[in-house]
């Protein structure tokens, strides 16, 4: 189904086509429809199929042909993420979808420009979109308020659960308009129990769809898995990039410890690589990624912080450095290649550490991840091991200068003169330390 097919209007289409979309993805061609006609929808599909398209097009669309409540402060659409990063993505998706319609899109979330974005916020908005957090911080302000609001997005609606913000979601759809007065959509990787709860709770009556759940990996991902010790994880993932050069890679790690020494470690032998993980300033989360982005920036290290929400064209290859203790970690990091119809390797590199994971992982993806047999040829021994600054030197201990680990000056070592407690008083304190009779507390 082409976009032409559908009630579109013409503003739209041009940000469609600005966006290089010309047919329907699956889950598109199932859901927009509905969503068009102006009903509530609760949608499962497979991460990287098109859903932020989906929804965003669909509120424009029925935003032109609408007439607005007014402009007061009420923004006419909400939508609910669980991460600054899928934000962001949806933000910037949502400034190109929109075309020539004139709409003000604001992002809220935390980290940075508290000021600004409460301005922003405060003049009028027809979209907003943020996290619970920084949504209900501004809505106890009454910066804004939802008694208007004509469309409600939740958006990943499992990892709000996972990420324990359900209660604060549930604040906000307490103070919206009515659920009949408005249309909700609900996007979710899996519509478990607890998400079809919510949309029961606050939803009218949405038409419950699911894009292909007998398999919940992507077809173009090609999945592989080597089995290898903890000493040789290092080499064989130094094998693998060497191996391709030219690849755009997102290796994960489980631990922050592990990212950060995984980040040096790659420095050190020559490949350009940043981390991102939970405690990474927003600015500086926002400047990685740009550089991820743009291309300038070939290997990005992570944390889970990154694997959902990260819509990063050209990604080639998605390394699970560590294997996930979550199977439904393991479906969102490899998400992260084989973007919109693309083609892409999902290699894992199971160790003793965390194999223990792998069979969950495959019974929950419902297949076996091919093995791949490793060879001496693919480990790479003479790389560089060191992970941490040389130590400085006695000379630079000596004159005080500032170490380049902590920035701060050191006392100069003491090279020769008397030490304290070396005259005649300071051996008569130590003596008398040293007698029972003279101290009766030692």
């Amino acid at each position: 189904m082409r976009f032409e097919e559908l009630r579109i209007p013409e503003k739209v289409l041009e940000g469609i086509r600005a966006a290089g979309f010309t047919e329907c993805t699956p889950v598109q061609e199932l859901t927009l429809p509905v969503a068009l006609s102006g009903k509530d929808i609760a949608a499962q599909a497979q991460t990287g199929t098109g859903k932020t398209a989906n929804f965003l097009i669909a509120i424009f669309s029925r935003m032109l042909q609408m007439p607005s409540p007014g402009q007061g402060s009420s923004p006419r659409a909400l939508i609910i993420a669980p991460t600054r990063e899928l934000v962001i993505q949806i933000h910037a998706e949502a400034k190109l979808l929109s075309g020539s319609s004139g709409f003000r899109i604001v992002p809220v979330f935390g980290g940075i420009d508290y000021q600004k974005q409460r301005d922003d916020l405060a003049r009028g908005v027809d979209m907003v979109i943020g996290t619970p957090g920084r949504l209900i911080d501004y809505l106890k302000q009454r910066v804004y308020n939802l008694k208007k609001t004509q469309f409600l997005v939740i958006d990943e609606a499992d990892r709000l659960f996972d990420m324990g913000f359900i209660s604060d979601v549930r604040f906000l759809l307490r103070r919206m308009s009515p659920y009949n007065r408005r249309q909700s959509m609900l996007f979710s990787a899996t519509l478990s129990h607890r998400v079809l709860e919510l949309c029961y709770e606050y939803m009218n009556m949405p038409e419950r769809f699911s894009v292909t759940p007998e398999k919940l990996t992507v077809e173009q991902v090609e999945q592989e898995i080597y089995h290898v010790g903890m000493a040789e994880k290092v080499g064989l993932l130094l094998g693998i990039i060497k191996n391709e050069p030219e690849g755009r890679y997102l290796i994960f790690c489980n631990t922050k410890a592990a990212a950060e020494r995984l980040e040096v470690l790659l420095n050190a032998n020559g490949f350009a690589t940043s981390a991102i993980t939970g405690d990474l300033p927003q600015n500086k989360r926002i400047q990685v990624l740009t550089r991820f982005r743009d291309g300038t920036l070939s290997i990005l290290v992570a944390t889970d912080v990154a694997s959902r929400g990260l819509h990063i064209e050209g990604v080639t290859h998605v390394i699970n450095y560590d294997l996930p203790q979550d199977s439904e970690d393991y479906v969102h990091r490899i998400g992260r290649t084989a973007r919109a119809g693309a083609r892409g390797r999902a290699i894992s590199l199971a160790c003793e550490e965390y194999v223990r994971s792998l069979p969950d992982i495959e019974e929950y993806i419902r297949q076996k991840i091919p093995i791949t047999p490793m060879t001496d040829a693919m480990v790479v021994t003479d790389y560089r091991r060191r992970s941490r600054p040389a130590a400085r030197s006695t000379v630079a201990r000596q004159q005080g200068r500032p170490s380049r680990a902590t920035g701060r000056k050191e006392k100069p070592a003491r090279t020769g003169g008397k030490s304290r407690g070396s005259g005649p008083a300071g051996r008569r304190r130590t003596e008398s330390r040293r007698d029972p009779k003279k101290n009766p507390q030692r």
